[in-house]
């Protein structure tokens, strides 16, 4: 099943249809057994044939939170490019750490939905997408479904200095989510792939993948630390990190498109400004 939102609100899809839901986003993802709620309401009416409306940032009164350095390709890249800065060992540690780095990434009014543009800040010159599956987390503190993120990110700034970091990562148009919120009541396997292509002037310019089995610690683990001494009302979404790091010689353009790729939640598309 998966929750679309729309300027009309919220919409299911289920059972080969769209059911279009009463329910406001906040209060919809934070229903007390969400997927048999969602069950229901598929069963009980077939459903419109097609969602025929512009999609919207699947995204509320949620905060966005991310994981660094969750993949050790992310650790090996941190630490080469602020090296220099005295931070190669830094990253080294953080990974290492019992405790997992999980900082802010952005209000919901900054966050980009399917097909809207992403930002690249003026002031850096070496932006690359960070391709990331998203946990959509209630307020109880419990993972109801997944979406696809996109963590943009400065990398030059960072590398520069550590402290750099919330400049690098929080910005508008920083953070893209979409197209939809897979609800399930079980965790996604492993093996589930996370696909990324960057195309520029119709051709591809950067590409790689990777796969959940990659990841450092377990989506439950980085959900347990980050709701230990933080309330989070309305749930909050939280990204698990990437494992996909473009080539140190690419740097993204105004123009380029970015498609980030897990099925089965689907394909986010955002062109860059």
């Amino acid at each position: 099943m998966k929750l679309y939102l729309t300027a009309r609100g919220p919409v299911l899809q289920a059972n080969g249809g769209y059911h279009p839901l009463v329910d406001p986003w906040d209060a919809l993802v934070n229903r007390v057994e969400l997927a048999d709620y969602l069950r229901a309401v598929a069963a009980a009416s077939p459903g419109e044939p097609r969602l025929d409306e512009p999609l919207l940032a699947p995204i509320g009164a949620q905060e966005v939170w991310a994981a660094g350095v969750a993949y050790l390709r992310s650790r090996a890249a941190r630490m080469a490019e602020s090296q220099h800065a005295g931070g190669g060992d830094f990253y080294d540690r953080v990974y290492g750490a019992a405790r997992p780095e999980l900082f802010f990434k952005a209000a919901g009014w900054r966050v980009r939905g399917h097909g809207e543009p992403v930002q690249i800040r003026d002031d850096a010159n070496w932006s690359v997408p960070e391709p990331e599956l998203a946990l959509y987390v209630n307020a109880r503190g419990e993972i109801v479904g997944y979406t696809i993120g996109n963590d943009m990110s400065a990398r030059d700034l960072e590398g520069e200095n550590p402290l750099n970091l919330p400049q690098a990562k929080i910005y508008d148009g920083s953070c893209a989510l979409g197209p939809a919120v897979l609800v399930r009541d079980t965790p996604l396997p492993p093996d589930t792939s996370i696909e990324l292509t960057v195309i520029r002037s119709g051709e591809v310019v950067c590409a790689g993948s990777t796969n959940l089995s990659q990841m450092h610690r377990s989506p439950a683990e980085l959900v347990d630390w980050l709701y230990r001494a933080t309330s989070f009302p309305q749930g909050c979404v939280l990204l698990t990190g990437t494992g996909i790091v473009p080539p140190d010689d690419f740097t993204l353009r105004s123009g380029d498109e970015v498609r980030i790729a897990i099925q089965p939640v689907g394909t986010l598309v955002n062109p860059v400004q």
